[in-house]
């Protein structure tokens, strides 16, 4: 039996379906020119246990590992949901483990236990606090690492924070942040020495504190149903109760979960992928030119075939990576051959699709142009290809 196909995640498969199918898919299109999805989807989404899939019952979860939270993900998309959809409703999925990691919970994934041993006096406060609450779909946090001058360096991030008492002084600011003016609250990539220097701690940051301003909101190609911020830091006062671990072991712990983040980000390729050869065999069936169906030219079936090649070849590549992660493997060379594996293949496959639907997949009435929007961040976000590139050829002794 596959391992993604047992009865447990079959029924994880339907449970998911039936989510999208009711409470996504009717509003969808006006989320997207809102710009947000509402919280309320986040609180329905716990309730059905889908929010805390990939966290263990001990923070709050649902328990599951990495596999399950793939599986979530991908029939998110392909039930008719999208990626952008997967980034506003699933922000803690990069918000949170850094908290979990450091209290000791193990997570899904394999991706938990205490760094080394170092831990911070609020780390299981923040469980009480961030973790439980966000899993029950009443808080939404965000992760903000990116910096306006810095891209994928993160060992380059120039803003401070400096010990003052019982408090750190933050001073910086962010940008490109995923759900940034919903969130309640921002898990932030601080450097405790001189900026640049690469001495990196995590800190939990709430909405509100003085000094804290949510710039404005970012308008994009695609994801358009996701929220994206800019952030501020002035002389923010932040507990040293809000520190996620010991000092300086920021940059670790967001390398550790970077494999996590880079496999939903491939998941979110490969599933689009599917979601669009399944979009455009359905228009080439009942699409007529010329008084026959598109499907039944032998060019449109080939151009068909390759194009679901491609997304299945990418989806077997991704779970058989994702597998040996989820068991403790050190696969950092194959989880960035996956991500690129899989946004190769989404990259085609979108464009092919779109070029299928002639003119009706230019409209923003055709869910084959929202995908081809989405698709193009995914070789962006997580780490480019180009730095997957270089983690590649690292790998493989150059």
């Amino acid at each position: 039996m596959s391992i993604v196909d047992t009865p447990e995640r079959r029924q994880l498969r339907e449970l998911t379906r039936a989510f999208v199918t009711r409470e996504v898919v009717p509003h969808l299109d006006d989320w997207e020119r809102a710009g947000e999805v509402p919280r309320a989807l986040h609180a329905t989404a716990a309730k059905l246990g889908l929010l805390g899939i990939g966290f263990p019952e001990s923070v709050g979860g649902s328990g599951g590992d990495l596999l399950d939270s793939i599986i979530v993900t991908e029939e998110l998309i392909r039930s008719g949901g999208s990626s952008g959809l997967v980034a506003a409703l699933f922000t803690h999925g990069i918000a949170l483990p850094h908290m979990v990691a450091a209290a000791g919970a193990h997570t899904g994934g394999s991706l938990g236990g205490r760094l080394g041993g170092a831990t911070s006096p609020g780390d299981d406060g923040l469980i009480e606090r961030y973790v439980r609450p966000t899993l029950a779909g009443t808080m939404i946090g965000a992760l903000a690492i990116t910096e306006p001058d810095g891209g994928s360096d993160v060992a380059g991030i120039r803003t401070t924070a400096r010990r003052d008492g019982d408090h750190y002084v933050v001073n910086g600011s962010k940008t490109y942040i995923t759900s940034g003016h919903r969130a309640d609250f921002v898990t932030t990539a601080v450097c405790t020495d001189f900026p640049g220097s690469g001495e990196l701690t995590l800190l939990v940051i709430d909405k509100g504190l003085p000094g804290f301003t949510v710039g404005r909101r970012l308008e994009k190609l695609g994801w358009h149903c996701s929220d994206t911020a800019e952030l501020s830091f002035v002389d923010v006062r932040v507990p040293v109760t809000n520190r996620i671990g010991a000092e300086n072991t920021g940059f670790l712990a967001i390398m550790q979960h970077f494999a996590a983040e880079r496999l939903s980000l491939a998941t979110q390729a490969y599933a689009t992928a599917q979601r669009c050869v399944e979009l455009a065999v359905r228009w080439c069936r009942d699409r007529e030119t010329f008084g026959r169906p598109l499907a039944s030219r032998q060019l449109i079936r080939h151009r068909l075939a390759e194009m679901h090649t491609r997304a299945e070849a990418a989806r077997s590549y991704v779970h058989e990576v994702a597998d040996r992660v989820a068991v403790g493997e050190p696969v950092v060379t194959e989880v960035a051959m996956a991500k690129n594996v899989a946004v190769a293949a989404c990259d085609h496959v979108v464009d092919q699709a779109l070029q299928l639907h002639g003119g009706f997949g230019y409209l923003r009435d055709a869910e084959v142009e929202r995908h081809y929007r989405d698709a193009r961040i995914l070789g962006i976000g997580g780490g480019t290809t180009e730095i997957m590139n270089e983690i590649i050829a690292k790998g493989i002794g150059l």
